[in-house]
């Protein structure tokens, strides 16, 4: 005896309304639970910051405060990297620190742009006093080649916590300032 082998058919379909059915099964099975496509995150680079000491204090803590504004940059790209909408970038710099005032303007812009960034941070801390701070951060687009946020923040402390307490604000800042994919 000569079995046939017998197609499957949705009760009610017609070939036509079957393949616009199955086309919308692979079509979610595409797409991540959200049901649109990923976005790709957008490329970020945060540049090392300057630092500014007029406080006038007679002991010499240079060395702690270059860990420290380092320091500031790296958290703010740890923040900003452990969004799933950015990607940080590095800006890559030759016998000198990659930073606004350390080269042209357009020298840092092209620096960026050679590392991918559509966006890129920068800026630099001021130490006025043995308590005070102040830090310049600026955010740029260079896709729309806007300034998208120019902040001034004061912070109190001359130690690890207080940069450590000013870049998880500034990281707060940036992100709810910064585009989303």
């Amino acid at each position: 005896m000569m079995q046939t082998a017998t197609r499957w058919r949705a009760p009610g379909l017609r070939s036509g309304a079957r393949a616009v059915l199955m086309l919308c099964a692979v079509a979610a099975l595409s797409f991540p639970s959200g049901g649109s496509p990923a976005a790709t995150p957008i490329a970020v680079a945060v540049a090392d910051f300057d630092y500014f000491d007029t406080s006038g204090e007679v002991a010499d803590q240079s060395a702690e405060h270059l860990a420290r504004v380092a320091s500031f940059a790296k958290l703010l790209r740890d923040n900003l990297a452990a969004q799933s909408d950015y990607r940080v970038v590095t800006i890559e710099c030759r016998d000198q620190p990659c930073t606004a005032t350390s080269m042209s303007q357009d020298v840092f812009i092209a620096a960026a742009r050679r590392a991918g960034a559509r966006l890129v941070v920068y800026g630099g801390i001021r130490k006025m006093s043995t308590l005070v701070q102040w830090g310049e951060i600026q955010l740029l687009d260079l896709e729309a080649e806007k300034l998208l946020m120019q902040r001034t923040v004061t912070f109190r402390g001359d130690n690890d916590a207080a940069y450590r307490h000013a870049a998880n604000f500034v990281g707060d800042q940036l992100k709810e300032t910064m585009p989303k994919p």
